[in-house]
């Protein structure tokens, strides 16, 4: 006889299987996925093949996250021109906070939002399990790096320049 304990056992295992199998590894590619943006138009998440591209999941409540965002803007504004692109992913689940956050901390680059928090499609797929994470994407829209150093994004960039 099938057992309630062993019905659980198999749901957890096929669940991590399934997540495993979602999370982005090195060498994949920029998935094809659609967000809306701050501006309420849908954005194709691989519309910037061509450049590298920097993908960075964050939330307005997330400390951490606000403290890498004034890093980031100051890449962004210095690199912009160089075929490079940062992707914010708000995980929020109240857009009025996520819109507020891009104001106050200035955030220019293109930013999207997927409002499920952790269980959002885009959280799933990518494997972020904690904020802030990003993933770094070659022009060919390769993933080269997860959680990459400034150092590793701007030697990126110098490269496909």
């Amino acid at each position: 006889m099938f057992s309630i304990k062993n019905s659980f056992a198999v749901l957890v295992l096929l669940f991590s299987f399934s997540l495993a199998n979602a999370q982005l590894k090195i060498g994949d590619q920029l998935p094809d996925l659609q967000l809306q943006n701050d501006k309420n138009s849908t954005v194709k998440l691989n519309s910037s093949t061509g450049k590298v591209v920097l993908v960075d999941f964050w939330a307005s409540w997330c400390g951490p996250c606000r403290l890498a965002n004034k890093n980031l803007v100051k890449i962004y504004d210095n690199y912009k021109s160089e075929k490079f692109e940062i992707v914010g992913i708000s995980i929020d689940t109240d857009q009025a906070k996520w819109l507020k956050a891009i104001e106050k901390d200035k955030l220019k680059n293109t930013q999207l939002i997927d409002d499920n928090g952790f269980d959002s499609q885009s959280a799933v797929l990518f494997g972020v399990d904690a904020l802030p994470a990003a993933y770094l994407f070659d022009a060919s829209g390769t993933l080269i790096a997860v959680n990459p150093t400034e150092v590793e994004i701007i030697a990126q960039i110098k490269k496909n320049n």
